[in-house]
């Protein structure tokens, strides 16, 4: 069967690619990439602790922790941002005239990573999410003055490869985005646990609470992701006037209520980004 376009976008890529930690977002994006065509012998990998599924790439010619270091056509840099400034700078023989550099490392900016590469290198920083792991992620990126329509191009294919991707011009707008999609994630898994609870003190049994709330909020996700509808038409569509559902709604949606709660959670989210980024 011919598989789609979209699955074929790294098949061209001449590499090599570069990847600089290969941790669970690391290991997310490298599936992608083969499964949308790259060659695995144009994939070196730089990490400490492989794990099994790292390993396994080495019979399909990955380079793993090579001893020589060499150009690359492009750069993925995924290690944790408090080990950026020692990882960084030994890059920096790795980048040539025409290399991509692109972070998933939250809060380094494209001024840290400017002051520890060469002068006029491509950099795109980019806050991908942990959905990134099932492929269904969503990544913000900004891309600094030296990258080109080609390079900006082959970074939205390799970071496609979690998931969907949106670009900014303004790289002060990564901090907000870091709170809403970045740390999102653990607001939607609050929020399961916060029903499951609910259901609980309802008089629902235990287990039959936490599998209720965990089918209602993916289920309710995936009918979001299909929909053409935005998610308030959605919440309409599901609450009759004078029913159940208005009924809870009158309590979450009341002045300092759900709105507010999540209102000021992204906004000190959003105010310790900026922090961190200094």
């Amino acid at each position: 069967m011919k598989k789609p376009a979209s699955q074929k976008t790294l098949a061209a890529f001449a590499g090599p690619l570069l990847l600089v930690g290969a941790g669970k977002m690391g290991q997310a994006m490298v599936d992608g990439w083969l499964t949308r065509g790259l060659n695995a012998r144009k994939l070196v990998i730089v990490e400490p602790q492989p794990a099994r599924p790292v390993k396994a790439l080495v019979k399909r010619g990955t380079r793993l922790n090579p001893k020589s270091a060499a150009e690359a056509a492009a750069i993925v840099v995924a290690v944790k941002p408090q080990t950026a400034p020692d990882a960084v700078p030994p890059l920096a023989v790795n980048v040539g005239k025409g290399t991509l550099v692109v972070s998933i490392m939250a809060g380094r900016t494209l001024r840290f990573l400017e002051e520890r590469l060469p002068t006029g290198t491509a950099i795109v920083r980019a806050m991908p999410n942990t959905p990134a792991a099932v492929g269904r992620g969503i990544t913000v990126a900004c891309a600094n003055a030296h990258v080109n329509a080609r390079q900006r191009k082959l970074a939205t294919n390799l970071l496609a490869a979690i998931g969907k991707v949106e670009w900014v011009e303004d790289e002060a707008l990564l901090d907000a985005v870091t709170a809403l999609s970045g740390s999102g994630p653990a607001y939607v898994f609050l929020l399961a646990e916060a029903m499951a609870k609910a259901g609980i003190a309802a008089g629902l049994p235990e287990q039959l609470a936490l599998r209720l709330a965990r089918e209602t909020v993916t289920g309710s996700g995936e009918l979001l992701h299909r929909s053409h509808l935005d998610a308030a038409t959605l919440r309409q569509n599901v609450t009759s006037p004078g029913g159940t559902t208005a009924a809870a709604l009158s309590v979450l949606m009341a002045p300092g209520g759900f709105d507010a709660l999540l209102t000021e959670a992204i906004a000190a989210a959003t105010r310790r980004s900026r922090e961190l980024a200094g």
